[in-house]
Parts: C-alpha cells; structure tokens; sequence
C-alpha cells in the first residue's frame, strides 16, 4: 500500500458570530460562539507528481453518498505549503450543511502533509494555513479557530490566535437535521448580509450550554437567514420545549434536551452528535494537537 499520512479535524456548530475584517487574511474572521462535534473529516495525504484532491461523503456502512473532485481552498493550501500530493478527505455529515467541514478538511490536510512531508511546521501553523485559505475562498470565518480544541467555545477575537475561552462538559448529545446546502460563499461575499449578521451578534459568552442555545436562537432570528423549512423545525421544538437553533451556516437546525431527537426524526434524517472532547490530531501514532 502506498505510503501516506493522515489527519482527523472535528467538525463545528456555529451559534452565532459577528464577522471581523481585517488587514490580511490571518487577522480576518470572526468573533462568536459554537460546539466542536466529535464528528468531522479524515484527510489523508501522499505524495504526487500533481495535486488531486477527492472529497467523499460516506453513509453509515461505509458506502459513498457523495463524491466531489477538485477543491480550490485545499488545493491552495498544499500551494502554500510548497507541495504536490494526493488528498482524499472523508466525512460522515452533509457538505454545506453548517458542520464546519471545509475548516475540518483544510486543517486535517494541513496536519497530514506537514507529517508527510515533514515541514516542521507546529499545530497552530497548520492551523494558522488552514485559516488563511478558508477566509480567502468564503468557506468560512472561525470554524478553523474554533476547532483547534474541543468544548463549547467563544472566539473573542478573529484569527487563531485570537483569545478563545471554552466551556467543558458533560454535556447531553446534540441532534441536528439539514434541508439542503446553503453555500458559504454567497453569504460570506456579500456585504449587505454581512452588516445584517453582524448587527444581530448578541455580544456575549455563553455561561453553559442553556445560554449558548439562548444566545444562538437570538441571532438566528435577528439575522435574517432563517428558511421556511429551518423555521418550521424551531416552531416544532417551541412546542415542546425544546432548545434548538439555526446551524451557521447552513439551512439545518441543532437542538439538545429530552424529546429533540424524536421531534426533529419527523423533519428528516438526524445526526446524533457529541460535544468533541479535544481538536485535530494525526493518525498515524503521532498527535498533531492537543485537547
């Protein structure tokens, strides 16, 4: 078998966040708050004459949902980081879906080559990479921060190095369903929406979970992206008490507490998700980061 590294990066849940534009890519993001999920993408990369990326959606057995080949932010990254290889990334979550896969591929990919090509590089510069080629091509603003470690996290600040406090668990399972993609980049690109999502940024941290979801609801509806089917998945959760949310971005809904698998099992399929107890590692016996 040919020879090749590979990485694992948690997926994120964003709740809410305020865009940050700064001078460069590295000082750009966002500022808010989201759950690291224990679910995420595997990366795995090998050398190549050339850079091929395949991107795959796999089913619960194994089997292949979804294929994409090419990805411009991963391609760009391995530019960056001055190599040529074969990239394949798998994960189980739907793709556009407000999971954080994009920042989860790119950083996972980052670790896998850093090991294979040993470039020396530290945790936090794969990271940093992961970051910039995200924020260039609109796939996401702090999802890459967010994900270096596990918890409930609030970003303070844009960028990775950014100050990051985070709640620990235990926490119950979260549960969330999707109606279809809403691509980043258009949300992302556009001033207008921009100025509205940020208008709408509550502020604060959250203080535990009850609050995050409190928080999160709030921006939801004060940001104008909640779609016919997203707000009749909240209407369902109203109605029984159940806390639930808007997935950022993306035309889902996440929600915790007793009875919100049940509700949301009527909606569509739904993923039962835990609160991720650490950030990316490689997986080749040698751990790319702490968590």
């Amino acid at each position: 078998m040919e020879k090749a590294s590979l990485a694992f990066c948690p997926g994120h849940i964003s709740g809410y966040f305020r865009a940050v534009q700064g001078d460069t890519p590295e000082e750009t993001g966002s500022m808010g708050a989201g759950i690291v999920i224990n679910t995420g993408v595997t990366a795995r990369v090998a050398r190549s004459p050339a850079t091929n990326v395949d991107i795959f959606r796999t089913g619960a057995g194994g089997e292949v949902l979804q294929a994409i080949s090419g990805s411009p932010p991963v391609e760009y990254l391995l530019n960056s980081l001055g190599v040529t290889a074969a990239v394949t990334t798998r994960c189980d979550l739907p793709i556009s879906a407000g999971y954080g896969l994009s920042a989860a591929a790119l950083t996972a990919t980052a670790l896998a080559a850093n090991h294979e090509f040993s470039l020396g590089l530290r945790p936090e510069d794969c990271s940093g990479l992961a970051h910039i080629a995200e924020v260039i091509h609109r796939t996401g603003l702090g999802d890459v921060a967010a994900c270096q470690d596990g918890g409930i996290d609030c970003r303070k600040g844009p960028g990775i190095h950014a100050d990051i406090s985070r709640l620990r668990g235990p926490f119950p399972d979260i549960y969330s369903v999707t109606f279809g993609p809403l691509p980043s980049p258009a949300i992302l690109g556009s001033p207008g929406m921009i100025e509205k999502i940020n208008a709408a940024f509550p502020g604060d941290c959250p203080c535990n979970i009850q609050e995050f979801f409190k928080f999160s609801r709030y921006f939801s509806e004060k940001s104008g992206l909640i779609t016919p089917e997203v707000r009749h998945a909240l209407d369902s959760c109203d109605t029984h008490g159940i806390p639930a949310s808007m997935t950022m971005l993306g035309n889902g809904v996440f929600a915790a507490g007793h009875g919100a698998k049940e509700i949301l099992s009527g909606l569509g399929t739904v993923y039962t998700l835990a609160v991720a107890g650490r950030g990316p590692y490689l997986l080749n016996g040698i751990e790319g980061a702490t968590g």
